[in-house]
């Protein structure tokens, strides 16, 4: 009789441990809420780091092509602006929103002749680049330094781009970010 008595006290001890650390019952109602409260702070936590951190571009122009088409999704970190050469980013050109691949940062010389681009005095091997690079009337004169802070984009369909050969230098800070991923939304 004494160790079943010991038993029951153990099992009761832990028992009364369990209930210790458990919440007690909950409702319905009580779960529900739980459930709304965790998909909402997930939504926020998503959406920040899609605010701040993140970009997704639908693009929809055609001085990219056929790297990118109509349609498609750019994802763009935003928080490295440090670009370098072949880069690709985001801007915004009255209104519009256009990506650009780089091709000169700050410190480089760019010329447009009819050997094509030149970047500090060396013609650039560019693949995948559609079309001839020629300058623009009313764009900016060659050669040109790069500023400190800028950098000289040019689209990879040069007979369809609206890029630096228009705009001039873009502020990098004043760009949406580096292209790190492309979502193809359409087989087109």
């Amino acid at each position: 009789m004494i160790v079943f008595e010991k038993r029951s006290k153990l099992v009761g001890n832990k028992k009364e441990e369990k209930r210790a650390t458990d919440f007690g019952p909950t409702t319905l109602k009580q779960d529900t809420a739980r459930l709304v409260i965790k998909l909402v702070v997930i939504a926020l936590v998503i959406g920040a780091v899609f605010t701040w951190i993140f970009g997704i571009f639908r693009y929809a122009d055609l001085g990219m092509k056929p790297g990118m088409k109509d349609g498609d999704l750019l994802i763009v970190y935003r928080v490295d602006k440090g670009y370098a050469a072949g880069d690709v980013t985001v801007f915004d050109y009255h209104g519009q929103t256009l990506a650009g691949r780089i091709v000169a940062v700050a410190g480089d010389t760019v010329d447009i002749t009819s050997e094509g681009l030149l970047v500090n005095g060396a013609r650039q091997q560019e693949d995948g680049v559609v079309g001839q690079t020629d300058r623009y009337e009313g764009g900016p004169a060659f050669p040109l330094v790069v500023a400190e802070g800028q950098i000289f984009v040019l689209g990879d369909n040069r007979g369809q781009s609206t890029d630096s050969r228009i705009i001039g230098c873009l502020n990098a800070r004043d760009t949406f970010g580096k292209v790190i991923g492309l979502i193809r939304r359409r087989n087109i």
